[in-house]
């Protein structure tokens, strides 16, 4: 997908066929697989080395390959995005974040905004920028990258106190949506100086309504066309999410709801209902964002000209410096004062503002636009990001121990998604038999509402044994091996089989 735009030569003057180009993308996703591998006994994150690696195949690196195509690179980049977001929305459990619901709302929302005005009256003071040019750029880089987040995390397997977890995981999620509408918002009132501030507030609740409801709205649906539908094959249901995923977006965008929010909450909803084969879905996902998140990066590093990079270090580490250290901690104070939450925690989720490939794809928008300054807010944005990763994603682990936030090893709390999609962490297990008035004769699988922590491993019917899926019926008779991380798991289950608490 990345490659379908270059033009019909590179630097090199070789040809691109169709052939050359899917030569080119095996060899730069091989490669960007295998950095990933082993990105982390280096302690680089594995995003920049996507990022790296983009680069090191563009017009000045060794592959030579010309690519300058903002329009194409924001179609990857929401197409992306669209992955990212559903794929986290269904990794989240509605029981973890619920305690924190509020917290993480208030930092997507009003410390989303707080950032933006922060930088841009920063930008706005110390460089030659109108206020709407300063408020655009802040932003741009406002939001907290769910795939920088995602990936740091689970890849470094961080267990952090306090709720800490669900609360960054919820905020990066969920932040997009509100960067997105204030970057759209602030391009228009940069592009039409007559337009009044004021006028962005009607278009933001218009927004948030449009998209909160529709992703609802969108999800319920969702979840009955899953569960009714009855595909005779299962590697179907992937293909029918993200048609489900795409349509959300697209219709929600299409009648001013914010696209973004919509796919999220959907997400959202359906992670925390019964579907069926939802472990494939799930699987799949896991899969889809991963591809998409070494894509956009290998997309945006191609995008980027280092040389015009470097005259702009000076300026982005000063915005960059401003972000991390002030802007960041003070939306993150500010926002967290109406809650009960330790110091040392609010440092820490104010050092977890890592900026990714998120603010990049939205520095395409001034280019699109054929902004005055939007090679440079490009170049700035690029820069902070990339800063960002490094400093604070490699220094993480190092915070989150002086911070003293860190769980002990053997203390580390599993997730839901963590005990679904790895069998083999099930310690306890059960036969049961179906017996004749159960009420689970005639029930699919995922109509039982197992508890996250146990599955039907095994069916034994008429001598025969069966791996049952989503779909499988249950009948009088059957013989069940149910698997479960502990007792309370086995209990919950066969309260679902037999009724019984």
């Amino acid at each position: 997908m990345f490659l379908l735009s270059l033009s019909a030569t590179n630097s090199s003057g070789m040809n691109l066929t169709i052939e050359n180009i899917l030569l080119i993308g095996s060899i730069l996703l091989f490669i960007s697989v295998i950095a990933g591998k082993t990105s982390y006994k280096f302690g680089v994150p594995i995003l920049i080395l996507f990022l790296a690696i983009g680069m090191l195949a563009g017009s000045e690196g060794i592959g030579g390959i010309y690519f300058d195509d903002p329009s194409t690179s924001r179609f990857i980049g929401v197409v992306a995005l669209n992955f990212i977001l559903f794929s986290g929305g269904l990794d989240t459990s509605w029981k973890t974040i619920r305690p924190v619901m509020w917290q993480g709302v208030t930092l997507s929302t009003l410390g989303v905004l707080i950032t933006c005005v922060s930088v841009g009256l920063f930008v706005y003071l110390v460089t030659d920028f109108s206020i709407y040019e300063g408020l655009l750029l802040g932003a741009i880089v406002s939001s907290t990258d769910a795939a920088a987040v995602f990936s740091i995390l689970r890849s470094k397997n961080l267990g952090l106190k306090d709720k800490l977890r669900p609360l960054l995981e919820l905020e990066s999620g969920s932040n997009d949506p509100m960067a997105y509408f204030l970057t759209v918002a602030f391009l228009g009132l940069v592009l039409h100086q007559d337009a009044s501030f004021f006028s962005i507030i009607p278009l933001f609740f218009t927004q948030l309504i449009i998209g909160g409801v529709l992703g609802f709205a969108f999800g319920k649906l969702g979840y009955i066309v899953i569960n009714k539908i009855a595909l005779e094959y299962e590697g179907l249901y992937p293909v029918l999410v993200i048609a489900l995923m795409f349509f959300t977006f697209s219709f929600t965008d299409f009648i001013y709801g914010n696209g973004f929010l919509a796919v999220y909450i959907a997400a959202v909803y359906l992670g925390n209902h019964d579907l069926i084969h939802k472990k494939t879905i799930l699987k799949a996902f896991d899969g889809f964002a991963w591809l998409m998140q070494i894509v956009l990066f290998l997309t945006l590093g191609l995008l980027v000209y280092p040389s015009q990079v470097v005259p702009v270090v000076g300026i982005g580490l000063l915005i960059s410096g401003f972000l991390i250290l002030v802007a960041r901690p003070l939306s993150v104070f500010i926002c967290l004062a109406f809650f009960k939450m330790k110091n040392k925690c609010r440092w820490f989720v104010s050092w977890v503002g890592l900026k990714g490939a998120v603010p990049i794809v939205f520095a395409t928008y001034p280019l699109i636009a054929n902004l005055e300054k939007s090679y440079m807010i490009f170049n700035i944005v690029f820069f902070i990001s990339v800063s960002s990763v490094i400093l604070q994603g490699t220094s993480l682990p190092l915070a989150g121990k002086w911070l003293r936030v860190v769980l002990p090893e053997k203390a580390k709390p599993k997730t839901p998604l963590d005990i679904l999609l790895n069998d083999d962490v099930k310690s306890e297990y059960m036969e049961l038999e179906i017996t004749r008035g159960s009420p689970a004769i005639g029930k699919k699988v995922f109509e039982l509402h197992f508890p996250n922590t146990a599955i039907i491993a095994l069916i034994k019917r008429k001598n025969k044994y069966l791996v049952p899926k989503g779909d499988t019926t249950l009948e009088a008779g059957d013989q069940l091996v149910i698997l479960s991380e502990d007792k309370k798991g086995l209990h919950e289950a066969s309260g679902c089989l037999t009724g019984k608490d």
